[in-house]
């Protein structure tokens, strides 16, 4: 309660695979799996985007599993009236030339008291790196 922004922070993470990183919200009724509006681009010598509605997808075009990512993810509440969180964030890729950007929405039906940071898809792991979340 009275919590009104995550950052969500990342440091030489990597996974065990070639999924996209993501970061899923949820409430008393447990993790949300649709419903997000937004999108992600990467910004490279050849730039991407994609649409994402089951979280919010740190996308990079080139995906693989030695991707190792550095950045923060802030999620803001902008009305609590509907339970709507708004994710905007920046994350570098340190073993290639690419920086992601993400920016998304997302309302719940009641106070949002969790989170999720997965692979889309949930099966690769995360093998290295930190994840610090900062709760105001």
């Amino acid at each position: 309660a009275g919590i009104k922004r995550i950052t969500i922070n990342l440091a030489d993470l990597s996974t065990s695979g070639s999924s996209l990183v993501m970061i899923q919200i949820g409430d008393s009724g447990g993790i949300e799996t649709t419903g997000y509006k937004g999108a992600s681009s990467t910004i490279s010598s050849g730039s991407a985007e994609g649409a994402f509605s089951t979280g919010f997808v740190i996308y990079s075009n080139v995906a693989s599993g030695t991707d190792v990512r550095h950045g923060s993810i802030v999620l803001s509440l902008v009305d609590a009236a509907t339970n709507t969180w708004v994710a905007a964030g920046v994350i570098g890729l340190s073993n290639a030339t690419r920086t992601a950007i993400v920016g998304g929405s997302k309302a719940l039906s009641a106070m949002l008291d969790r989170l999720l940071i997965t692979t889309v898809g949930g099966t690769d792991t995360f093998d290295a790196g930190l994840i610090n979340i900062l709760y105001e």
